[in-house]
Formats: C-alpha cells, structure tokens, sequence
C-alpha cells in the first residue's frame, strides 16, 4: 500500500510540474518578406476579449516589445496587430486508474475508475496577428496559452503578460530554414 502511495504522489508531482509555463505556437507565411514591415497599429475596433485593464496591460507588453524590436507606432502603418483571446476550463488530461475485478467459476467482473490528478484551472489563450495592412492578408500568427489566475493581484497580471509577450515575440521575425 506504501508503494502504492508513493507510485500515485510522484505521478502527481510529475503532472503539476510538466503541465506549468507558457506554450506558443508559431506560424507565417514564407512568402512573406519580413524586411518590408517597420511600423504597427491595432485595428480601430479590436475586440480582445479581456477586461480594459487587462487590455491596457498587454497593449503595453506588446509596444515594448515591438519598440524593443526597432518596430514604431503608426497612423498608416505597414501592418496591423490583432489580439483576441479566450479563456477555457481545459478537460483533465490526467488521471490515475483504480480496477477492482474478480472472477469465480464462470462469473467474471470488473471496475476500473479515472481519478483526476490535479485541481481544475482555467487557460487563457491569446492570438497575436499580424496583417498586412494593404492587402488585409495574415503573414504571421502566434496563439499563446497559460493558466490563468483570477485572483492576481494587477503587478502579477503585468508581468504574467510580459512574459507570455517576450515569449510570443521571441520568433519574431521567423528564421527561415534553409530551401524555403
């Protein structure tokens, strides 16, 4: 019973600690010639999907690091940035199998049981677009998801929203592999 324990407590350390961090997924067109895009915007009626404070906050991860990045701000810019988001209760992943059975003459019977291993969290996912402003056509996406913390105090959303932002923009501008 003792192995048993210790079995079931180092898989649920194991999944509470795989499960954390920022996951972002990247895409572009490679058609697209990056060295042509120098200035932003945001789309007049951009819709994100987060509170106004919440809003404000990322807005401001995401000049910086544009600005960081030698990007500038503009009226008629190359190319527009549209953020939207969702939150989600993702359905557990991981759970832990308890089978009870037995069988006697001709008779034979079983219960096997999910336990879910962890405590249910919401996820925030946030788009990062960027369109062309001329053409209206996408040429870079990242999608970027974390658990999300209702009860954050306002500093630990700014920096949950600077990291999720330095991660996102990591890749930016793409490296090309070589052929394409």
């Amino acid at each position: 019973m003792r192995l048993l324990f210790i079995v079931i407590l180092g898989i649920a350390l194991s999944v509470s600690s795989s499960c954390s961090g920022i996951r972002v997924r990247h895409d572009y067109d490679k058609t697209a010639d990056f060295s042509n895009y120098t200035t932003y915007n945001y789309p007049e009626a951009m819709t994100t999907g987060l509170s106004e404070l919440d809003e404000n906050r990322l807005l401001r991860a995401v000049d910086s690091a544009m600005q960081a990045k030698g990007f500038q701000f503009a009226e008629e810019p190359d190319f527009l940035v549209h953020i939207y988001s969702r939150d989600y209760q993702p359905a557990p992943r991981n759970t832990v199998g308890v089978g009870v059975g037995g069988t006697g003459r001709n008779v034979g019977g079983g219960v096997n049981v999910g336990l879910p291993i962890g405590r249910n969290f919401i996820e925030r996912e946030i788009s990062f677009d960027f369109v062309d402003f001329h053409n209206n056509t996408l040429f870079w996406q990242a999608v970027a998801t974390d658990k999300f913390r209702e009860k954050a105090t306002p500093g630990e959303r700014e920096e949950a929203f600077h990291a999720m932002v330095q991660k996102v923009f990591a890749k930016y501008p793409p490296k090309r592999a070589a052929g394409s």
